[in-house]
């Protein structure tokens, strides 16, 4: 989960991925202005990206979870790399039972971005949320 970079009205304040793996790369900036040419290792996430739930209503008025489902692999922004820094934190997606499982987001069968044995996704997930309601009390 990471901030959005998109604004306007109906803007989603968060970005999710499923993590896929983490990868320690080794660099050398060679850009006419460095100043230092030296070896660094780079941390980067691999990421299967998700998307909001085109249509679907969500939020406390709504008194619906917010829903994402994987971004189909025919759209070329489906996978990326992303910088650790940029993660805010982990979130619990919750699969839409009702809704089933499907392999037309990702070619059917065993893929390095499945769990071993699975050969399709859950069509799309819930994103719970937690609420923390702070209540003050005074005794006069």
């Amino acid at each position: 989960m990471m901030l959005s970079r998109e604004d306007g009205p109906d803007a989603h304040p968060f970005w999710y991925t499923q993590v896929l793996r983490a990868f320690q790369i080794p660099i050398i900036h060679v850009a006419p202005n460095a100043h230092d040419c030296s070896q660094k290792i780079m941390d980067v996430l691999w990421v299967r990206w998700l998307g909001m739930e085109p249509g679907y209503r969500w939020g406390f008025k709504a008194a619906r979870l917010p829903k994402v489902g994987f971004v189909p692999d025919t759209d070329d922004h489906a996978f990326g790399f992303l910088d650790p820094s940029l993660v805010m934190r982990g979130c619990h997606l919750i699969p839409a039972f009702s809704e089933g499982r499907t392999d037309t987001l990702l070619r059917c069968g065993e893929s390095c971005v499945r769990k071993p044995g699975e050969n399709d996704d859950w069509h799309t997930f819930y994103v719970n949320m937690y609420v923390y309601f702070l209540y003050f009390f005074y005794l006069i």
